[in-house]
């Protein structure tokens, strides 16, 4: 299974907190890979390099350049979860892929109460947020 990341930042020490889609936040040690695989390296020369970490396209991994990425399953498997205020809130594009719902389906349980606007789920900007936990109280275990 993909663990889709949302975000990603360097940390002091070689460390990144990783941001998943499901609502998970995990810090990776870096630092094993550049006695383990000689390309890393590069990043211990150069913190500006470790500083300049993205998400890569869809999500499914962080790149620095084109020869240094790390997959997401590598930093979920093997990173170190952290609780945040922000944990377990998934943004409605999220929780529908990972519930194999439609978005129109959330807004309606909102409307309709069965997902309590303030409590399960809020609105920030334009952006909608819905606690996991609500979701798998109404629609079970994620699908996907």
């Amino acid at each position: 299974m993909f663990h889709k990341i949302k975000a990603v930042n360097a940390l002091s020490d070689y460390k990144l907190s990783v941001q998943f889609a499901e609502g998970v936040t995990k810090i990776y040690d870096v630092k094993p890979l550049f006695d383990k695989w000689p390309a890393f390296e590069a990043l211990k020369r150069s913190k500006a390099l470790f500083s300049q970490v993205k998400v890569d396209i869809g999500g499914y991994g962080v790149i620095w350049n084109d020869a240094l990425d790390l997959s997401c399953d590598e930093l979920y498997e093997n990173g170190t979860r952290v609780e945040t205020p922000f944990d377990h809130l998934i943004a409605f594009t999220d929780a529908t892929q990972l519930w194999g719902l439609n978005e129109s389906t959330l807004r309606k349980a909102i409307a309709y109460g069965k997902l309590i606007n303030g409590v399960d789920a809020c609105k920030f900007g334009k952006q909608w947020v819905v606690s996991r936990e609500a979701m798998t109280r109404e629609y079970g275990a994620p699908k996907k």
